[in-house]
C-alpha cells in the first residue's frame, strides 16, 4: 500500500506541476493582452482626438461658405 500511496503522491505533484506551469503561461498571456488593450485604448482616444479637431476645423472652415452661400 506504501508504493500505491507514493506513487499517487508523485503523479498529483506531477500534475500540479504542470498545472503551475499552464497557470503561469496564461497569466504572462493575461498580462501581454492587457498591456495590448492600454495601447489599444490609448490609440483610440487619440484617434478620437483627431477627429475630433478635423471635425471642429470642419465647421469653422464651413461656416464661412455657408453664410456667403445664403445672399
Amino acid at each position: 500500500m506504501g508504493d500505491d500511496v507514493a506513487a499517487l503522491l508523485l503523479a498529483l505533484a506531477t500534475e500540479n506541476a504542470e498545472l503551475r506551469a499552464q497557470l503561469a503561461a496564461a497569466q504572462d498571456m493575461l498580462m501581454e493582452t492587457a498591456i495590448d488593450a492600454g495601447h489599444l485604448h490609448a490609440r483610440i482616444e487619440a484617434v478620437q482626438a483627431e477627429r475630433d479637431s478635423w471635425r471642429a476645423e470642419a465647421e469653422r472652415l464651413g461656416r464661412p461658405s455657408a453664410g456667403a452661400g445664403s445672399r
